[in-house]
């Protein structure tokens, strides 16, 4: 570990940001699972608003730092060619 006060500082500033970014991540995988389970199901009401939060929840982890724009990119395309596969 190091010596430096400031540099004991930023490890500990680090951890909490691996945190947030861990959790954030989190909150996306569970949103496109919930997104690929109500794609199986009969109620396209709730799969578009469930799509938009997941839509939403990617750009906001751009916009943050927690994901390149490619990589949201790449998983809103795939979810939604996913989606409609599952849907017809």
């Amino acid at each position: 570990m190091a010596n430096i006060k400031s540099a004991k500082k930023r490890v500990l500033i680090a951890e909490a940001n691996r945190q947030r970014n861990v959790a954030f991540k989190s909150s996306i995988k569970t949103a496109v699972k919930k997104v690929l389970e109500l794609a199986q199901g009969e109620d396209k009401e709730a799969l578009n608003s469930a799509l938009s939060k997941v839509y939403q929840l990617c750009d906001k982890a751009v916009s943050k730092g927690i994901l390149h724009k490619n990589t949201a990119s790449r998983k809103k395309s795939r979810l939604t060619l996913a989606v409609n596969k599952l849907a017809k």
